[in-house]
């Protein structure tokens, strides 16, 4: 080969590189105008209106099952915490797969799918009259929706369990997505700021679902009332794919689980290890780069037996060609310390399975104390029973803005918190306030029978008693003011206490509280029917005011008094992720290390 052509051929390759190069810059810039503030339009549509058919669909659901389906009030009560349970659970399979192999943009569409064919079903099981038995309007020997119909009704259910796993785990995650993520303590009041407005939003679609959904499926018919949720859900997918070409997607970083099993294993395997000196424990930034670009965990000293798993004894060969050491040997700091957060974290959740377990049936119950009562607001309207869920909704509208304003500034003064008081300390609040709802339930329930047996209305289930319906609206209101404390919380503990790569799965594992304190909820529920007797129940089949209600509220109350106690005490030992704060050459540095890691795994 002569020297022209040496020099043609260095010429190409030099052009080659420039052009690679100049697209690799192109891919970056992008890569940073994805994402922002300009995505929320879509994201804040599609939750809007997800939530809408959401609630439209399930907050009369037991009006459904026992004036429709004509199931007895435990059985009906039952189907619907074990569905929610179930929903509840599905969340961890769906963010599996989301960290895992899909991401979280793409489990969001298949499980809004899987979601809306569930509704479109049980729409069309409403609107034929062959899928549910005849109308019972006494409530007294009432026949049963048969085998058939129930199993259809179950299939709708689960499909819509199904669908929830895709959505719940990573609606949330994905639009902290869109946000850079790397901020400093003085940034944290910021993200409250967004949390509470996204919780803003979903009450008011909530709100209206409670009033128009719910008002139509009592006055005008079900076909319509579950039609409208479905197409509410229809055009969330809609309005989630429109914006697709702005989205920040975030790519899997591997199976969470995978990480967390390694880090097991091998602190197990070094079960004999020493550790004499935490700074000598290993740490790879080119390995934890694609899991660790808001910042690297630091080392903590809790559960320390764990950091066995980071020594590096003979035969880990930890500076192999790979620059990837045997995994199931020897983790990463950074990785022992995912853990770590995940231990962490799994008490206070623990704390949350009695709750959901004393409010599981609450709903349903105060549905039919409602339907009781008298509902009138002027002589020829009523509010529907389900609709009473708007006071709730009401407290948290106005709760947040008056937290924001008013209880977040006097807070400041005395913890010298950017939040004013830790996520950990607001929902202890929710604990205290959701035991003051139950005591009033249980109060309100004596009051209801006591006016029900001095007008002779015990034996009479479809009477309505000489009592306002707006005896209920206190304990709508608690709850609504413990939302405002807890709810904002539930959001945004696995959103910043889980590692970044793991905040599906730490908000699916946080979703699992709820379907444990569901199914939970039911065993109590079953337990208390099956042995409180048959004249005496305290939650009898169809007539509520020949049961003990109240007991049953008082029971709960007792439950969770135990279960604030146990909570304080989790709080007391929890000890928040430290995170290694990020300068612009770590910054640099780490997305150098990501992107070779990437065209390294593209090239393989």
């Amino acid at each position: 080969m002569d020297y022209k052509s040496m020099e043609v051929e260095k010429n190409v390759v030099e052009n080659y590189k420039e052009e690679e190069m100049e697209k690799e810059e192109t891919i970056i810039s992008k890569k940073k105008q994805l994402g922002g503030i300009k995505t929320m339009p879509f994201i804040l549509a599609n939750e809007v209106c997800d939530r809408f058919a959401g609630v439209g669909f399930h907050a009369n659901m037991i009006t459904y099952l026992t004036q429709v389906l004509n199931l007895p009030l435990v059985k009906a009560s039952n189907t619907l915490t074990n569905f929610g349970g179930t929903s509840s659970f599905t969340p961890l399979i769906g963010a599996l797969i989301a960290d895992s192999y899909a991401g979280r943009f793409w489990t969001i569409i298949i499980g809004s799918i899987i979601y809306e064919l569930g509704m479109i079903s049980i729409t069309i099981s409403a609107i034929m009259p062959q899928l549910r038995p005849p109308p019972c309007p006494t409530q007294q020997n009432c026949v049963e929706a048969s085998h058939l119909q129930l199993w259809v009704l179950y299939v709708c259910l689960l499909l819509t369990s199904i669908g929830a796993g895709g959505l719940r785990p990573c609606v949330v995650t994905f639009a902290a997505d869109q946000f850079d993520l790397k901020k400093s303590k003085h940034d944290q009041s910021q993200s409250w700021n967004f949390y509470n407005w996204y919780y803003f939003c979903m009450g008011v679609a909530t709100l209206a679902a409670l009033t128009i959904v719910v008002y139509i499926q009592d006055n005008v018919s079900w076909g319509l009332g579950l039609g409208l949720p479905t197409i509410a859900m229809a055009l969330s997918i809609v309005a989630f794919v429109l914006g697709s070409s702005l989205y920040r997607k975030v790519k899997p970083g591997g199976s969470p689980l995978i990480r967390l099993a390694q880090v097991i294993v091998a602190s197990v395997k070094k079960r004999n290890v020493v550790v004499t000196d935490p700074a000598l424990l290993y740490q790879n930034r080119e390995l934890d780069a694609i899991i660790s670009s808001d910042g690297r965990l630091l080392h903590t000293n809790q559960f320390r037996w764990l950091d066995r798993a980071a020594v590096v004894v003979d035969g880990d060969d930890i500076n192999g060609s790979s620059n990837k050491p045997n995994l199931w040997r020897v983790a990463t700091v950074h990785r022992v310390e995912e853990l770590k957060c995940i231990f962490r974290m799994l008490p206070v959740w623990g704390a949350g399975i009695l709750l959901i377990t004393s409010h599981s049936h609450w709903g349903s119950f105060t549905i039919l104390q409602a339907r009781s009562m008298d509902r009138h607001i002027s002589h020829n309207f009523q509010i529907p029973p389900a609709s009473l869920s708007i006071f709730t909704v009401l407290t948290v509208l106005m709760g947040l803005p008056l937290y924001e304003r008013i209880f977040l500034p006097f807070a400041r003064r005395f913890t010298g918190n950017p939040a004013g008081i830790t996520c950990l300390q607001r929902m202890g609040i929710g604990f205290a306030i959701n035991i003051i709802a139950t005591i009033v339930s249980a109060l309100v329930e004596i009051k209801r029978k006591a006016v029900a047996a001095q007008h002779g209305l015990i034996d009479q289930p479809t009477t309505v008693i000489p009592i306002s319906v707006f005896w209920l609206v206190p304990q709508y209101c608690l709850h609504g003011a413990a939302e405002v404390f807890m709810a904002v919380g539930h959001l945004y503990i696995p959103t910043d206490q889980s590692p970044e790569s793991m905040r599906s799965t730490a908000a699916a594992l946080n979703s699992l509280t709820t379907s444990f304190g569901n199914y939970l909820g039911t065993l109590m529920v079953s337990l208390v029917h099956n042995y409180t007797g048959n004249e005496h129940n305290w939650l009898p089949d169809r007539n509520l005011n020949k049961g003990k209600l109240d007991y049953y509220y008082w029971l709960v109350t007792g439950v969770q008094v135990l279960n604030l106690i146990y909570y304080m005490i989790c709080v007391w030992f929890y000890k928040y992720k430290p995170l290694e704060e990020l300068t612009e050459s770590i910054k640099e540095t780490d997305v150098e290390l990501a992107n070779n890691k990437n065209s390294s795994s593209t090239a393989n």
